[in-house]
């Protein structure tokens, strides 16, 4: 094959594969344009939990750090109808019962218990699970969590952390739908986190390649005869 067929040819199908990523960029970002993004954030299904009256006098700091020992922050506050210490140290993050000072762990009735309390739809839970790890939903997230799903049309599912006990996500099908056009749109297919690796590196030395051929083949697709009426003048005719 002559080189210069050679080199249409590649321009041809490479310009093929970038058109046709441009128009999925088009599409997606579109996509997420368009989807609400309230209903992405599951603000719709969900509302912030009522405030709690402290009725007890809770434990002094100095017999919670004897509970803690090593703890570099205490915080005080509620959890599923009941007042504990978020106590973080080196270690991690664990809660202290307020009133006894006994480990107040986030086991599968307190994470649904936090979801319930926050849960503003009309369905019921279905399913409360661990998940040793962050799933796709919450990748963004550290484990362990639990993973509390309702019965709703939303599908909806909330995450709760087994450390802290703080409901973390909300997801529902409006975020699943845009979570795929967001992966297309970053094109990656794997951990739908980054935009900067060598997928996007490739076409975008692509499109550089694309534009230098181009200019290039501009000067062998056109003759001085197909700008003449353009610079004013006409050939001669032989």
């Amino acid at each position: 094959m002559p080189p210069l067929m050679l080199f249409r040819k590649l321009h041809k199908w490479v310009g093929l594969v970038l058109g046709l990523q441009l128009v999925l960029w088009t599409v997606s970002g579109a996509a997420m344009a368009i989807i609400d993004h309230h209903a992405v954030a599951g603000e719709h299904i969900g509302h912030a939990p009522k405030p709690l009256t402290l009725q007890v006098e809770p434990l002094p700091l100095s017999i919670v750090q004897q509970a803690a020992p090593g703890a570099v922050a205490l915080t005080l506050k509620p959890v599923a109808g009941r007042w504990v210490y978020e106590a973080r140290t080196a270690e991690g993050t664990r809660l202290i019962d307020a009133r006894t000072g006994a480990p107040a762990p986030v086991d599968a009735e307190v994470a649904r218990a936090v979801a319930l309390e926050q849960y503003a739809g009309k369905g019921r839970v279905k399913a409360v699970t661990r998940l040793s790890r962050p799933n796709m939903e919450t990748r963004d997230r550290e484990g362990p969590l639990w993973r509390v799903q309702f019965d709703d049309p939303g599908d909806t599912a909330f995450y709760v952390s087994e450390a802290t006990g703080q409901l973390l996500d909300k997801r529902t099908n409006a975020y699943r739908v845009w979570d795929v056009f967001w992966m297309i749109h970053i094109m990656d297919y794997t951990d739908r986190q980054s935009f900067n690796h060598p997928l996007i590196w490739t076409l975008a030395a692509a499109g550089v390649w694309m534009s230098i051929t181009g200019f290039v083949l501009i000067f062998l697709a056109f003759r001085r005869s197909d700008f003449a009426p353009l610079l004013g003048w006409v050939p001669r005719r032989r």
